[in-house]
């Protein structure tokens, strides 16, 4: 069979990676620099490339252009482990069949590798992307970038899901700018804050004398939104009268003005979004089942801020530079370990607004607990007794079952410090030489370890293969 090129610098990834490769029956090339792998591709034809975006020499999306323009037909997987929305989103557009984020899952890279090395594959046209404020390398967050990134280069309904607060119309307005619909209007509409019958109007407008107060027809968000991006917000709090006129508008691009008779047609993206779980509402009979069907083609859900509390020191520095205007401030050590022990239910809307109180109450250029809202600082009086007592009840109940199966001290050893390990490689983006100057780790030693966690997933997938 043709064989795989590799662009990768990290020689355990590159190792793990070509591993998995002759499993798959391919050859493997493997190149530590861009502009090798650039040599490389000239020799020979390829079933499949594989790069990292964070080369030595060029970056990665750098060398994607150049293979796009040399070789259009040969798919391109992305590994990085600087995993961002404008990475993501510059990778799909440059025509990346694949994008996957260190720590890698090697199951999921192998059979990734086997689609696209098989399959037959057109690339998406060339586009620039803009920068993006949706901030995040926890692994949450990264599914939501490669999510992102499908639904820019694509005209289908998209749904956005997640608690209140964690950027849901950010997502949709990114999602509007990268797609073929930037240069037309984004229309938002917050579906809760209107009773229904001024909901129905907004929404499909109103001819004149159609109810009180209608002294003049009046265009709706749908005629407004023409041609770009019609944004519905807490879609899942609509009426079932409205649900069935929407249901109509999805299917048939046609809809009618209230006490109107004209059928008016439009052409537009719905992106819609809820904190509620729609399948949950289509259960208990309050959201038509079609209608959630025909608005969920694509889905990107976006993560609560407690499950990626990493994440919270990159967004307290954006908020801290963006609110502090000429005068910036910086988190004491305190302070971040009280923002990331906290459960902030307002998510990343309530991180801003305590931020925000922060800056107001500082005088100097260091915010210190005592600056944030009370609310947190009364919330983190009890916190760290209660992690603890979590982790203990939770480590004795998984010794208990270890030692009830029969398991070694050096396994439950090697599990724990496999868990560890992938929590802080994650934390770190994958690199084992950050990982292991942060936490003082000999290099050697640590990548002894990696290198033995990447063989011990190797030989589950092969397990996993055979059974």
């Amino acid at each position: 069979m043709t064989p795989i090129l590799i662009i990768e610098d990290e020689h355990a990834v590159a190792s793990a990676l070509g591993a998995i490769c002759k499993r798959l029956g391919y050859e493997a090339r493997l190149c530590s620099s861009g502009q090798r792998g650039l040599d490389e591709l000239a020799h020979g034809d390829f079933a499949l490339a594989i790069l990292d975006i964070g080369l030595p020499d060029v970056s990665g999306l750098e060398v994607l252009k150049q293979i796009r323009q040399r070789a259009p037909g040969l798919p391109a997987l992305i590994i990085t482990a600087h995993g961002n929305l404008d990475n993501a989103v510059a990778a799909k557009k440059l025509g990346a069949a694949g994008y996957l984020v260190k720590p890698l899952d090697l199951h999921e890279v192998q059979e990734t590798i086997r689609q696209l090395a098989s399959a037959a594959y057109a690339p998406a046209a060339s586009m620039q992307t803009p920068p993006s404020l949706l901030i995040g390398a926890a692994p949450a967050m990264q599914r939501c970038f490669v999510e992102i990134a499908h639904a820019c280069t694509s005209d289908a309904p998209v749904l956005i899901s997640g608690p209140t607060g964690t950027g849901k119309t950010l997502a949709a307005r990114v999602i509007h700018t990268n797609g073929v619909r930037s240069e037309a209007p984004f229309v938002t509409l917050h579906c809760s804050a209107l009773p229904e019958h001024l909901l129905e109007s907004e929404l499909f407008g109103h001819e004149k004398g159609s109810f009180t107060g209608a002294l003049t027809a009046r265009e709706g968000h749908l005629e407004r939104a023409r041609g770009g991006t019609l944004f519905l917000d807490e879609i899942a709090d609509i009426s079932p009268a409205i649900q069935a006129k929407l249901l109509r508008f999805v299917e048939e691009r046609t809809f009618t003005r209230v006490g109107g008779r004209e059928d008016l047609r439009v052409d537009l993206r719905l992106i819609t979004a809820t904190n509620k779980d729609l399948r949950d509402e289509v259960r208990a009979g309050r959201f038509r089942e079609d209608l959630y069907y025909r608005m969920h083609v694509l889905e990107i859900a976006m993560p609560a801020l407690r499950e990626r509390p990493g994440d919270i020191p990159a967004l307290a520095a954006y908020f801290l530079g963006a609110i502090g205007g000429s005068h910036p401030r910086h988190l004491a050590p305190t302070t971040v370990d009280l923002l990331q022990r906290y459960a902030w239910p307002g998510n990343v809307r309530e991180l801003r607004n305590a931020l925000e109180h922060a800056i107001a109450v500082s005088s100097g250029g260091i915010i210190l607990p005592h600056h944030l809202p009370r609310e947190l600082r009364d919330a983190e009086i009890s916190a760290p007794a209660a992690t603890t007592d979590a982790l203990d009840s939770a480590l004795s109940a998984w010794l208990d079952h270890q030692l009830e199966i029969g398991a070694t001290y050096r396994e439950m050893h090697d599990a724990l410090e496999s868990m560890a390990i992938q929590h802080l490689l994650a934390h770190f983006g994958g690199k084992p030489t950050v990982l292991a100057r942060e936490t003082k780790m000999n290099r050697v030693t640590l990548r002894k370890k990696v290198l033995r966690l990447s063989k011990e997933d190797e030989e589950e997938a092969e397990e996993a293969e055979e059974g």
